[in-house]
């Protein structure tokens, strides 16, 4: 069976009050999707990697990569103008049968662990997204009122998301909509029931300016 692995790097800077998209900032005297890159690499699985990016980053990536000299082998996908559109992409050009673990590219402290274990399971059952249950109390808010959920029936969604490619191609035939909101939404709706494991709490997403700090010290520890 082979292992391929989408790297989604799409987001903007917008709410990390910078210029610069969150995949290109310094994490560690390295940009942050490096560190995601080489997770995969290093991982047993071994994984095939397609880097989708937006056409006008392409560029400013290579530089980078001539910058930081990183030499890890990947196939760059043009992006879309959703996250749909973006897997989408790199979906079509896998042709062979295969697992496929799509990944945030603003995570890098995912683990070789949680990367092969994606895998494996994937293998076995078709799909399975990491997920952490919640620690804090929820409440939903629905027409201006509140109402306490259990937290030991909520859990917090991560990625990798892992899938069989078979299951990915027909999923990705339908339409977008923007009720999708991970690659595991758009495997529900298409008549799949999603499988959990358990995903980790140092598997944070670069999203603010204190994501990037804690990146960094939980880096150093």
């Amino acid at each position: 069976m082979k292992y391929y692995a989408v790297i989604v790097a799409g987001g903007s800077g917008n709410r990390m009050q910078t210029e610069t998209p969150k995949q290109f900032l310094l994490l560690k005297n390295l940009p942050v999707l490096m560190h995601t890159i080489k997770a995969f690499a290093q991982s047993d699985s071994q994984p095939k990697i397609l880097l989708v990016l937006n056409k006008e980053q392409q560029a400013y990536w290579l530089r980078l990569c001539e910058e930081f000299n990183f030499r890890i082998p990947h196939q760059i996908i043009n992006g879309g103008t959703e996250r749909f559109y973006s897997v989408k992409n790199a979906i079509e050009t896998i042709n062979e049968e295969s697992i496929v673990a799509i990944h945030d590219a603003v995570r890098p402290l995912i683990s070789k662990e949680l990367i092969d274990k994606g895998f494996k399971q994937a293998e076995t059952i078709g799909n399975v997204i990491a997920a952490v249950q919640s620690s804090d109390s929820v409440r939903m808010l629905r027409d201006n009122k509140t109402n306490a959920l259990s937290r030991n029936e909520i859990y917090l969604v991560q990625t990798p998301q892992t899938f069989s490619l078979k299951i990915l191609k027909e999923s990705y035939k339908q339409e977008f909509s923007t009720h999708f909101t991970d690659d595991a939404s758009v495997v529900e709706l298409a008549g799949y029931e999603i499988n959990i494991v358990e995903g980790e709490r140092n598997n944070i997403k670069i999203t603010y300016p204190i994501d990037l700090e804690l990146a960094e010290l939980l880096l150093k520890n």
